[in-house]
C-alpha cells in the first residue's frame, strides 16, 4: 500500500524543521517481528526543541503515532495514516548518572543500557531493565517490568512534548501507573527523557544480578527469533503462558505465525509471516484460552495501522 505524500504540506507548514521527514517509510525493517506496511510520513527530530517546534505546526487532523525500539509492536500490512515519530540519535539517547544515586536517561536508550550504565556506576535498583526488549519511552508508557521490579519503581519523573508542542515535566504520581500502563495524563504526551533513583550498591552484585536476569531470559524465552515479547498481560489469578499451554496452543501456527514452542506467551515470525498472520494467531489464541478456562487474555504487545 502506498499513501499519499503529505512530507511536503509538513514541511510548508514548518518551514524550520531540521530533522528527518521521509514519505512511506517502510516500517517492517524497524519492527522485531519484521512486518507492516509503511507510514505514510516518518519524522525523526534531531531534539526536543525539533520534536516542540513540528508538533507545535502539526494540523490537528493529521493523526500522529510514536514509536519505539518497535520491540512490542505490531504494524498492521496496511500500514499506518498520518506522522508517525520515532525518536533515535544522541538527542534522545544519552545517560547521565546525577547526584543522589540518580540516573537520567533519553527515551530512545534501550532498557538494557540503562540497566548497564546504573550498574557501571554501582547503582542498585535498576538490573530488572536488563530483561526488557524495548526502550525508556515504551518503559514509560507500559510502565514495564520483569525478574521483579517495575518502572513505577524508580521513576523520578518523566519529561515530554505535548500535541501542542509545550515541554512539560511529569511526577511519578502524574504518570498514574498501573499494571503495564500508565494513566490518562500522559496521553498525548511524547517522552523524551526520564529521571530515575537508585541506591547505593555492589557492583559485582549488580552484576551477578543482571547476569541472573540474562541467563533467565536466554534459557525460557525466544530471544533469537523474530518475536515481539510477552504477547498478553496476566490475568488477575493467572498466567498467560500457562492458560494458553492448558488451551492447548503451544506450537500453533498461522500462516508464518507460530505460538513458540518454548516459551508460548511469545509470538514468533518463522519467516514469510504477515502481520494479519501474527495478529490473528494472539486473537485464535485469545479464543481457545477463553474457551478452555474462561479466561480473558488482554494484549500486551500494541497494534497499530490499519489492515491491508
Amino acid at each position: 500500500m502506498t499513501f499519499p505524500d503529505i512530507t511536503q504540506d509538513l514541511r510548508a507548514a514548518a518551514p524550520e524543521l531540521r530533522g528527518r521527514l521521509l514519505a512511506n517509510a517502510e516500517m517492517a525493517p524497524l519492527t522485531w517481528f519484521r512486518v507492516g506496511g509503511p507510514a505514510q510520513a516518518l519524522f525523526t527530530p534531531a531534539d526536543e526543541a525539533d520534536l516542540a517546534y513540528l508538533l507545535a505546526h502539526l494540523p490537528r487532523e493529521i493523526p500522529l503515532t510514536v514509536v519505539g525500539l518497535c520491540s512490542n509492536l505490531i504494524v498492521r500490512d496496511g500500514g499506518i495514516p498520518g506522522l508517525v515519530i520515532r525518536l533515535g540519535g544522541k538527542a534522545f539517547g544519552e545517560i547521565a548518572i546525577e547526584d543522589g544515586d540518580r540516573l537520567r536517561s533519553g527515551t530512545a536508550v534501550p532498557d538494557v543500557k540503562v540497566a548497564r550504565a546504573a550498574a557501571d556506576a554501582s547503582l542498585d535498583g535498576l538490573a530488572f531493565y536488563r530483561g526488557i526488549p524495548g526502550c525508556i519511552g515504551g518503559a514509560l508508557r507500559m510502565n514495564a517490568g520483569a525478574h521483579g521490579g517495575e518502572t513505577t519503581d524508580v521513576l523520578v519523573e518523566a519529561r515530554g512534548v505535548t500535541r501542542a508542542g509545550e515541554i512539560v515535566t511529569l511526577s511519578h504520581a502524574d504518570m498514574g501507573f498501573a499494571y503495564r500502563s500508565s494513566g490518562a495524563s500522559t496521553q498525548g504526551i511524547i517522552f523524551t527523557s526520564a529521571l530515575f533513583q537508585g541506591r547505593p550498591g555492589d557492583k559485582a552484585q549488580i552484576q551477578a544480578e543482571m547476569d541472573r536476569v540474562t541467563a533467565a531470559r536466554e534459557a525460557a524465552q525466544p530471544i533469537k527469533e523474530r518475536t515481539g515479547g510477552s504477547t498478553f498481560k496476566n490475568p488477575e489469578g493467572g498466567k498467560a503462558w500457562q492458560l494458553i499451554d492448558a488451551a492447548g496452543c503451544r506450537g500453533l501456527r498461522i500462516g508464518g505465525a507460530q505460538v513458540s514452542e518454548m516459551h508460548c506467551n511469545f509470538l514468533i515470525n518463522t519467516g514469510g509471516a504477515t502481520a494479519a498472520d501474527v495478529e490473528g494467531l494472539g486473537e485464535e489464541v485469545r479464543r481457545r484460552v477463553k474457551e478452555n478456562s474462561g479466561y480473558d487474555l488482554h494484549w500486551e504487545i500494541k497494534r497499530i495501522g490499519v489492515a491491508a
